[in-house]
């Protein structure tokens, strides 16, 4: 390993890597691609038998009883926000320190969204301050495993359960993790995982909710196709067998048999790409713990992340740069670095609906000096490496104590 004061000397214009390397990038191979080629040559693109094959794969592989398909994780969450009931008037409790869609699922149904800060260090919902936040209105709970690692999910759901409100878990980041030795996905109400193409499988585009509520999984199925069923004990006044009903308004938010199959190959592979991840992580975490440049990831003792992301929090009271100059510089260093997250409350449309900064101050805090770093299945030793020998090389340079 190279010593921190040769990393000093590296202040020249020499890269620490000739090709750009993404934050994240999905793992395509030739079985994915003969699978979507297989679904092309045959006889349904879309609503055909894939989609049924992939939800029940998914369900198996999480402990699930029911999975329903999507064409998105936002129309997932979507959906979900439907199948709880969420209507005007009504308040959902979530975190700021997510993606927009998050939020605006809530809104979708006329929800309002109640942003609640989060624990400063696992960087997930603050469930003591969820709890403060309910009000006779308070209708739901959309927690975010955020970067993978499962937020306190006995906490929430006992005050969920002490409160007659739905858990509806935002796992985007997390399919694969473990809460106290269960899979997420069968603990809470109903939860999402994503299928973009950064996160641990894709398929393109996708979404999900998987649940062990049967009315549940009844409404997410017709509200993803219109509101249209053709269950004939549902139907009110069938004229033969052509008939339909459409029952009530919902979307056109079908998943294709071209996704499903493509995430039916990527879900084999998907214990592989977390030994992957963990493996890369655990290699960031040996060369960075004992910086006092920044802190490392924060892991509760009887959970498993899935390593969707690896943020690393700057110090910057020991740094002689913001962290848009330090961004910049890793940037020129061919390491594409991103930030997870700005808070929602930031953005311009939420300011217009009357959200404030300062009512999340550790969201707040932490945006200012996080920075993800390159993580997925498909990098290598090699690539991880470079990413180590940039980070120091950057802050080093940078160190007040030079």
């Amino acid at each position: 390993m190279t010593s921190e004061n040769e990393f000093i000397q590296k202040k020249n214009n020499n890269k620490s890597r000739e090709a750009y390397l993404p934050y994240s990038k999905q793992w395509i191979r030739e079985e994915d691609i003969q699978a979507v080629v297989d679904v092309l040559r045959g006889d349904y693109l879309t609503t055909g038998p894939y989609i049924d094959k992939f939800e029940q794969s998914i369900a198996k592989y999480v402990d699930a009883k029911y999975a329903v398909a999507f064409s998105s994780g936002t129309a997932a969450l979507h959906g979900a926000c439907f199948a709880a009931g969420i209507q005007d008037g009504d308040e959902v409790i979530t975190t700021p320190m997510t993606f927009a869609a998050s939020a605006n699922c809530i809104l979708y149904q006329g929800g309002t969204p109640v942003f609640v800060d989060i624990d400063r260090d696992t960087y997930n919902i603050d469930s003591r301050k969820v709890a403060q936040s309910i009000t006779d209105r308070t209708k739901a709970i959309i927690p975010v495993d955020f970067t993978g690692q499962p937020a306190d999910l006995d906490e929430i759901l006992e005050i969920a359960k002490a409160n007659d409100l739905i858990v509806i878990e935002d796992a985007a980041h997390a399919l694969g993790a473990t809460y106290k030795g269960r899979k997420v996905g069968s603990l809470s109400d109903m939860t999402m995982f994503s299928f973009h193409p950064v996160k641990q499988i894709t398929t393109g585009e996708g979404g999900i909710i998987t649940t062990n509520n049967r009315a549940y999984y009844d409404k997410l199925i017709q509200f993803r196709s219109h509101g249209i069923t053709r269950d004939k004990n549902k139907i009110k006044d069938s004229h033969g067998l052509w008939y339909y009903e459409m029952q009530f308004l919902g979307y056109n938010y079908r998943m294709t048999d071209i996704q499903a199959a493509l995430g039916i190959s990527q879900l084999k592979k998907n214990e592989h790409f977390l030994k992957l991840r963990k493996k890369y992580a655990a290699m960031y975490n040996e060369a960075f713990s004992k910086m006092d440049l920044l802190d490392i990831p924060f892991q509760n003792q009887g959970i498993e992340s899935s390593w969707h992301l690896y943020v690393i929090r700057l110090n910057l009271c020991k740094l002689r740069a913001s962290r848009k100059e330090i961004f910049e510089e890793l940037q020129k260093e061919n390491i594409g670095v991103n930030v997870h997250y700005i808070p929602v409350h930031f953005q311009p449309y939420y300011s217009e609906l009357g959200y404030r900064r300062g009512i999340c101050p550790n969201a707040e805090d932490l945006y200012e000096c996080i920075i993800s770093l390159p993580l997925f299945p498909a990098m290598t030793e090699r690539d991880t490496e470079d990413v180590i020998t940039a980070v120091k090389k950057v802050l080093l340079n940078y160190s007040k104590k030079l």
